[in-house]
This record gives structure tokens, sequence and C-alpha cells, in this order.
């Protein structure tokens, strides 16, 4: 297959090295006759033409100036259809700004192919590396400095001046997330060699989120009065960059009892605890008394999720200042349907009476949660 590869080290252009992308994504051989047996590049011919050299440049660096380098002389736009990065993306320092320079060299519709080690296939490395005792306790401190220092504003900067921002650990949504954000939508993944390879399709400029949030308080962008968009306080209950994969997880899963997204794998295990008990929801008071938000109202909806409302309740819903206690937690409705329908006899309600419909509202929502132990999931 003469794959065009450009190695960062030799800086040299060469005809035939897709042997190369082999070895790193190589799974082991199944017996003659196995139903199993699948070529190791079998998945990425699925994708894109690895075959071509005029449409496909293969790499193996970390490095942005590299991805800045490419230009395709065999087409008369420059750009190559397909790039394809065997480096990990946890030894990459700026991965937003790589994802986004690979979106700059690459025209709509084309494809970038990566990998990453996520954060539960580091896991089961360290603990098979180690002998038994040993493997938990190197675990347990790998955690603490790869996963907690990064995310604390005061040990942030020496976690980044120690590692320079290699062998990082990254998890599959944050991965994915990151890459939605800097404008590609996943096509496919396949695991490989404890790895997991993505398959991303350029669908439009990236997001350039210069402020992404990695702590626990952070800020979600939604709809307030008037269609202007807010940013509401909530302790984080999902893993970083989760917000930019709400169309992949509703493609994936649609929604379940409730109207959440059905099996959310963005929520981690202590924020599944936050829900429950409302401390995820707890610093949406300081939006109340900045004015964003009021005691009582329909809740403040992301971009895509209100794509999914009815045209005339979105419209109805602009007319009026979103709140901490969603009509929600009065009805308790179980499909999307139902959410809307309940919404909309609150907003009605709210119209001809605004201080008797959000008094009535909130008794009610309090007599739910106090006394029927309603929650969130």
């Amino acid at each position: 297959m003469p794959t065009e590869f450009f190695n960062k080290d030799t800086k040299v252009r060469q005809p035939k090295l897709s042997v190369e992308l082999e070895k790193r994504i190589r799974i082991k051989e199944q017996p003659s006759g196995s139903k199993t047996k699948k070529s190791p590049l079998s998945f990425l011919n699925q994708y894109l033409d690895i075959g071509d050299k005029k449409k496909t440049v293969i790499l193996n660096t970390q490095e942005i100036q590299d991805v800045k380098h490419l230009y395709n002389v065999a087409d008369e736009s420059g750009y190559y259809q397909n790039v394809v990065n065997l480096r990990r993306i946890n030894d990459i320092r700026w991965i937003n700004k790589f994802f986004e320079t690979v979106n700059e060299h690459l025209p709509k519709g084309g494809r970038f192919v990566g990998c990453v080690e996520t954060k539960a296939m580091r896991k089961q490395r360290l603990l098979k590396k180690y002998p038994a005792g040993l493997n938990w306790a190197y675990y347990t401190g790998d955690f603490i400095f790869k996963r907690i220092f990064p995310k604390v504003p005061v040990l942030k900067q020496l976690y980044f001046n120690i590692t320079k921002g290699r062998n990082r650990v990254i998890t599959s949504v944050e991965a994915l997330g990151r890459l939605y954000s800097c404008g590609f939508k996943v096509v496919g993944l396949q695991q490989r060699s404890n790895l997991l390879y993505f398959i991303a399709e350029k669908v439009k400029e990236p997001d350039f989120n210069l402020k992404p949030s990695y702590g626990p308080l952070f800020q979600m962008r939604r709809f307030g009065k008037d269609g202007k968009f807010i940013y509401v306080y909530k302790l984080r209950t999902m893993h970083p960059y989760a917000e930019y994969l709400q169309e992949y997880i509703y493609e994936q899963n649609k929604l379940c009892e409730g109207g959440k997204f059905k099996d959310d794998f963005r929520v981690t295990t202590l924020g599944k605890f936050c829900r429950k008990f409302w401390l995820d929801e707890v610093p949406m008071i300081l939006n109340v008394l900045k004015g964003d938000l009021k005691l009582v109202g329909v809740r403040p909806l992301s971009s895509h999720y209100l794509s999914l409302y009815t045209p005339e309740l979105q419209e109805k819903r602009k007319k009026v200042k979103p709140g901490l206690l969603p009509p929600f937690y009065a009805d308790m409705p179980k499909t999307l349907e139902e959410i809307m329908e309940s919404e909309m006899r609150y907003l009605e309600a709210y119209e001809k009476n605004p201080l008797k419909a959000d008094f009535a509202y909130l008794m009610k929502i309090c007599h739910n949660i106090v006394i029927k132990k309603a929650r969130s999931k």
C-alpha cells in the first residue's frame, strides 16, 4: 500500500511505510478458519482509502508544527482528504490546538484518524503491569497526580511544568468531546492493542473555546430570556468536554424516561451521587442572585436539547426567564412529549398570573421533592 508517511524525526517524505500503521494497530491473528479473523487495517478501509497516497497522509507526531507543514502537491486544493496520526493524543501538549490545526488542513468532509489510551485502558494496563498490592498503590498515586492535579488551579501549573503535557490521562468522553469542539463528528471507533482509534469527519469550523473547564465548578452555556445565552453555574457531574457530546449521545442512545439521555456514559460515579441529592445544582443559586434565573421556571436548555422542542414552545420559552426549580418536578413527566406539555401548561399559567403560577408550582415541587422523594438522575 503506497500510503504516504511523514516522519517528524527524519523530516523526509517516504512513499511506503503503511506497515508502520499495521504494526501500531496490530491485533493477534486468529487461527485459520476463524470467523473473527480480520485484517489489522480492515476497520480503516471501511472509512477511507488508506492506500491512496494522493489522498491520505500518515503522521507519527505530537507537534502542531508538523501538521502546519502539510501540503498535498498532488491535489490542486493542497488538501489531503485523510490525515492519520499514529501518536496517541495523550502525548500531545496542546490537544485542542492540534485538532484545530488538523481541521484547518482538511476540506469539509475530510477525515482524521487518531488514537488515545483511555482512562479505563490505562487503569487496566497499570494493574496488570505491577504485582498485586503494589499495582493499586501505584495506580492510586498515578490517579492523584494525573487526574486530580490538572483540575486544581494551584496544582495545575505544577503538573504541566513537570509533565509538559505528556502521558496524560484522558477519558473517552474527553477525547470525543474535544473532537466535537474542534469541528469534527465521530463516524467510527475501534479498539486495537489497548488503544482506542477514532475516525472523525470534519463537519464545521472549530468552536475555539479558549476557557475549557476542568475544575469541579464550571459554567454551562444555556439559553435564557429573549433567546440570549447565559452561563449557568454547576458542580461537575460529567467528564470534561461532555457538553459537546449531546448530539452524539442522542444519536446513539436517544432519550429514556424523564427526558434524560439513555445510558449516558458522560456522567461520573461521583456525579451520579451529586445528582441524586441535588448537590450539582446548588451553585445555580448564584445565577438566581445575579438575575439570570428566577426561583421557579422552565429549565435553561442547551442548543441541542432546545432543538428537540416544537417551534411554538421554543418561542414561548423566550418570553420568560428560566428557573432554578422547573415544572418538571411538579408534574414528573416521563417522555419528551410529556415534558413539553408540562412546560407549556406552566408557561400558559405564568402568562395569566405570574405570582400565582410560581407559588402554586413551588408548593407542588417542594411536596414532590420532600415527601415523594423525587430525585434527579
